[in-house]
């Protein structure tokens, strides 16, 4: 009961958020991105104006308040029920309005997390995500950045801390899924996890329209957000402002390609992004020491031998399959898909696919209500199943030989008001971390409210 009266007193503030930190849709001319709670309170939430006074100068902001009461009810390493919440401030500076300086914008974002434990670390014991605003209670800095439009808005170049999962290898239909983040396969892969929430770090990014259809995207990072130290990386880097610059390089490019997002288009909208990404450090080889031996092997000496650079390969497809007479690209029925790949020998996962199917607007008199069923399925690298056999075979002591991870998500999202929306949840966990016999179920609802 205590659980729930904090999760309804969270989801009625008017404060901010979601994981990951896309940029606000542009502000209507009272400074307001919508859809906004604000569009429903006297006055629009602004009584004096003061909102509207600012975004006539170029400043505007948006708050978003994010709460999971989230139960694992079976499995996993224990069950039992956490509160988690982020609040999250968004703030944007048109720079041409504000300074003079022509087609230069700032952006910030900062988070305030709070919980009562961490369900898919503390409770389910997996590695794929359960609830995507898991992290370590803080607040923290995530990104600041400068862009500058160029070439009458056909490109952009951005400087300063970024986060890569703001705009590179996300489906936008998956969004609505608690489960929907930075994927595994990049996740555990990379040094700190990569720059993806709660993590950012110092990068660059160029972006090129060449036409509303194309988008061309790459970016240049500091490779490790967190730094080396023991625990959760975001734990490493607790408070945003590490800033590290002298790592190896992570390094992400994206081509996105677009059909039928007019509002007025009546074909069936599709998106597809086809991407790669390369790390310029060293990794240790899951499976052989630098001896050349197997590191199960007690003659081997312990230590992996070292791999040069780590790189991985995706795709994303978002696919409308029925649009309704007048509806939006992402109304009626619509599937995604997202796959990934990286090598064997230097990474916890060497395959990932997570796909989806979402109902939007179908519903009479409900006409911003959607549900959904999402998969994640996470294989194990050939290199990793090899340790934990060769470590069987060497000390004779039966142990579990890790496989995949799998999360079955589904979702209802109600809108309450434009800008709430409540969402009941269950995911069931196949195997997590790999071990079977531990198959997990969670029950779960989110609060969402956006001022």
């Amino acid at each position: 009961m205590r659980f729930l009266l904090i999760f309804l007193l969270g989801g009625g503030a008017l404060w901010a958020s979601q994981a990951g930190a896309q940029t606000p849709p542009p502000p209507d001319a009272l400074g307001i991105s919508e859809p906004s709670i604000a569009t429903s309170l006297p006055d629009h939430g602004d009584p004096w104006g003061a909102r509207k006074k600012l975004y006539d100068h170029g400043i505007s902001y948006s708050l978003i308040y994010t709460s999971d009461l989230l139960a694992n009810v079976a499995g996993g390493t224990r069950t039992g029920t956490i509160y988690q919440g982020k609040v999250e401030g968004q703030f944007t500076a048109d720079l041409e309005k504000l300074l003079g300086v022509k087609d230069l914008t700032f952006y910030a974002n900062v988070f305030q997390i709070h919980n009562t434990g961490r369900i898919r670390r503390d409770y389910v014991g997996g590695l794929n995500t359960i609830a995507a605003i898991e992290a370590a209670a803080t607040t923290r800095l995530s990104e600041m950045w400068l862009e500058q439009r160029l070439f009458d808005g056909k490109a952009s170049f951005r400087i300063g801390q970024l986060a890569a999962d703001s705009e590179f290898f996300y489906s936008d239909l998956s969004t609505m899924f608690l489960q929907s983040d930075w994927p595994s396969i990049a996740a555990y892969n990379l040094p700190g996890g990569g720059p993806a929430y709660p993590l950012s770090t110092p990068g660059v990014r160029l972006k090129v329209d060449p036409n509303e259809h194309v988008s061309l995207l790459v970016a240049l990072f500091n490779g490790d957000p967190a730094g080396p130290c023991p625990g959760d990386p975001d734990t490493c880097n607790r408070y945003g402002v590490n800033f590290r610059v002298r790592d190896p390089a992570f390094i992400i490019g994206e081509s996105q390609f677009r059909w039928n997002q007019g509002k007025n288009d009546t074909g069936l909208a599709t998106t597809l992004k086809l991407g790669g990404w390369t790390h310029l450090g060293q990794f240790n080889d899951d499976r052989y020491s630098e001896s050349g031996l197997l590191l199960a092997d007690p003659a081997s000496g312990g230590v992996p031998r070292k791999d040069r650079r780590d790189y991985g390969i995706y795709g994303v497809i978002d696919q409308q399959l029925y649009r309704p007479r007048g509806g939006a690209p992402d109304s009626g029925i619509s599937v995604f898909t997202r796959a990934s790949v990286s090598p064997s020998d230097r990474n916890l996962f060497s395959l990932e696919i997570d796909s989806g199917v979402v109902f939007a607007g179908l519903i009479p008199g409900r006409p911003d209500d959607r549900f959904g069923a999402s998969v994640i399925y996470s294989k194990f690298s050939s290199a990793i199943a090899g340790f934990d056999q060769d470590t069987i075979n060497f000390t004779g002591v039966p142990g579990p030989v890790r496989d995949f991870e799998a999360n079955l998500e589904l979702t209802y999202m109600a809108q309450i008001k434009p800008g709430w929306t409540i969402q009941p949840d269950f995911q069931y966990i196949w195997h997590p971390s790999g071990v079977a016999g531990r198959d997990a179920r969670v029950l779960g609802l989110r609060s969402i409210v956006k001022f």
